[in-house]
């Protein structure tokens, strides 16, 4: 039986850019994700903003959880995704 991977947990991560711009995006494997954002052109927006640093991640149930909270991020301003960063990171 084929396992439903909407139903696994997913991961929701911010990427900074070499512009130093944020993308939000979700994964069931960050460190692969990362990697594809790096090495290929799969991501328009991140295509020509190479090299990438993951900055934030949090795990959610499954993908339903993660991309309401993608879309709850998206949202933000940046400010507001800088402070969570460095709230995850204990800085501040």
């Amino acid at each position: 039986m084929k396992k439903d991977i909407y139903n696994l947990p997913w991961f929701v991560y911010i990427l900074e850019c070499q512009d130093k711009t944020l993308y939000v995006g979700v994964t069931l494997d960050i460190a692969k994700r990362l990697k594809e954002h790096n090495t290929t052109s799969i991501c328009k927006y991140t295509r020509i903003r190479k090299p990438l640093k993951l900055v934030y991640q949090e795990r959610r149930l499954n993908h339903h959880e993660a991309r309401g909270r993608e879309l709850e991020l998206k949202e933000f301003n940046r400010e507001e995704k800088l402070g969570l960063i460095e709230r995850s990171h204990g800085v501040g």
